[in-house]
């Protein structure tokens, strides 16, 4: 009786260091491209805009809330635009900073990594 209190005490001990060597299930990664703004646009600053991305094949469940930044030649951050909304919406409605005006940026969308749009132009009233 003794025994069979052991080994049923020691099979659910079993099972979790089973499922804990296993791992954690794996994330689905997405990462959509940007389909706006494309390469040349101009977008102006203090205007809103709307910036776009292929959203079709999306996994149903997403492991992060998305963010959008804005990248001016090789530096990122830390211009966030937008945070913590989903990514599996297609569409972002945006106010364009008002930054030095210059044809070197580019939006990043990050999700479950991180996908640049083309380069575009910002005209501003913030001289270059």
């Amino acid at each position: 009786m003794r025994f069979a209190t052991i080994v049923s005490s020691l099979v659910p001990l079993a099972l979790s260091a089973t499922m804990t060597l296993a791992g954690p299930t794996p994330l689905d990664v997405f990462s959509p491209p940007i389909t706006f703004p494309t390469a040349g646009t101009v977008l102006v600053s203090k205007t809103e805009t709307t910036i776009t991305w292929d959203a079709s094949g999306a996994p149903v469940n997403i492991s992060n809330k998305a963010l959008l930044m804005l990248r001016k030649g090789d530096i990122t951050a830390p211009f966030i635009i937008a945070e913590g909304f989903d990514l599996r919406s297609g569409s972002l409605d945006i106010v364009v900073p008002n930054v030095l005006a210059d044809s070197d940026y580019e939006f990043v969308l990050f999700g479950d990594s991180g996908n640049f749009s083309p380069t575009f132009t910002i005209q501003s009233d913030v001289p270059a």
